[in-house]
């Protein structure tokens, strides 16, 4: 398959004929510039780092001990977690330095592919990508409501307040922060309030986690289940792994960041799979350590400790999960701002109204969705499948075979 010199999707010509903005920014450097109503290269290399960090260490992480190292074990899991890492690192790194392929700066996943492969691979990029993102959203409100029932459950025990209506509280209140919240530049502090959240859970998981494993430290690490039973577990486990390290939409995260944008977005990616993944490795594996084949879905449901303590790390997860949304939702955010014309001051009535409208349209869908099937462990497992896998891996390393195969040695094709 050839690369295309042609343009897809938002790779369009640079005259204004054309509807191409090229951002003051990058007038001298020649870089093409797609249209968009979202503010793109304008953050630092840390900023981008801080909102991948808050990607994998999102109240996800709170289920890994679970949904990995149970169905896999010791030896298996944490060679799978390394491995994944560096898999992880290198195909994101290679989707990174296609971010000014052909002169054109690509601020979408779908445009991209779209340059490289042309019109068809554009719609199927640009299907597969929205399906991982719904689902991706779709268990953060899911979780988000888990979290706001751990904490009704701490102080009232009698199943008024059923999950579905925790998990409704959740989706407005992730509407709420959308329409707050006009692009993901836009950001900006709360990035600083997510790393204190996810801390704050992250911290209490881990010294409740160790109390608990030093009082009782007789625990099974046998992997449950039936020999056919282990085989589904397993498959699970390794899509969960491709799920916790990746996102789905690098190209819109290196949008946001300033020139230069490649070395500027390795540097983020080595902040995030460096000191990044450091929090994910600890609570996962000590939470295995404490409660082995027990290890709750949500592992603040193994912990015992004071209950201000458990109420205050599933409040944080919730918080967190509210902010680690909307990184997620702002691709289709993006699209529809961008479709529609929403541009100007966030505050304008007509943009207020709009985001008002669709924003809370779109994740009503989510929460709906939600609600109906409130299944966490599952949704991780199909994200990373479905969607996460081709996105990150197969598509990530063809797309820099096709783009580079004249550049590249017999070696390094293989």
């Amino acid at each position: 398959m050839e690369a295309r010199s042609g343009n897809v999707g938002g790779s369009k010509s640079l005259s204004s004929s054309k509807g191409v903005v090229l951002h003051d920014d990058y007038r001298n450097d020649g870089v093409e510039v797609p249209d968009t109503a979202h503010q793109i290269g304008s953050d630092s290399w840390f900023q981008v780092g801080f909102v991948l960090t808050t990607g994998v260490n999102s109240a996800y992480v709170l289920g890994y001990s679970s949904a990995i190292l149970v169905p896999l074990g010791w030896v298996a899991g944490i060679n799978g977690l390394i491995a994944a890492t560096l898999i992880s690192l290198y195909a994101n790194g290679l989707i990174a330095k296609l971010h000014e392929y052909g002169g054109t700066r690509h601020i979408r996943y779908r445009d991209l592919a779209g340059y490289i492969y042309g019109r068809k691979v554009y719609s199927l990029t640009w299907v597969l990508q929205y399906i991982n993102l719904f689902m991706i959203n779709t268990g953060y409100i899911i979780l988000a409501g888990s979290a706001l029932k751990a904490v009704y459950v701490l102080f009232r025990d009698d199943d008024a307040l059923k999950l579905p209506y925790c998990i409704i509280i959740a989706g407005f209140m992730c509407g709420v922060f959308a329409i707050g919240i006009p692009h993901l530049s836009a950001l900006g502090i709360w990035l600083g309030i997510s790393t204190v959240l996810s801390l704050i859970y992250i911290s209490v998981a881990i010294v409740l986690s160790l109390q608990d494993g030093i009082r009782n430290p007789a625990r099974d690490y046998s992997i449950p289940g039936t020999k056919m039973s282990k085989i589904f577990t397993t498959i699970g486990a390794i899509a969960n792994l491709v799920f916790a390290f990746n996102t789905g939409m690098l190209p819109e995260i290196q949008a946001t960041i300033s020139q230069p944008v490649v070395k500027n977005m390795m540097k983020a990616l080595y902040l995030q799979f460096s000191i990044g993944v450091v929090p994910m490795y600890a609570v996962t594996f000590i939470g295995y350590w404490a409660y082995g084949s027990s290890t709750s879905s949500y592992l603040l449901d193994n912990v015992s400790g004071p209950i201000w303590v458990k109420a205050m790390a599933n409040i944080a997860a919730f918080l967190h999960c509210i902010i680690a949304l909307h990184i997620f939702a702002s691709p289709m955010y993006e699209y529809l701002d961008t479709k529609f014309g929403i541009k100007g001051s966030p505050l304008a009535i007509k943009n207020l109204s709009f985001r008002v409208l669709v924003r809370g349209g779109y994740l009503t869908i989510n929460t709906f969705v939600s609600a109906l099937l409130p299944f966490l462990g599952d949704f991780m497992s199909l994200t990373g499948a479905i969607s996460t896998f081709p996105l990150t891996f197969i598509l990530a390393n063809h797309m820099y075979l096709v783009a580079k195969r004249n550049k590249l040695n017999s070696l390094k094709k293989l």
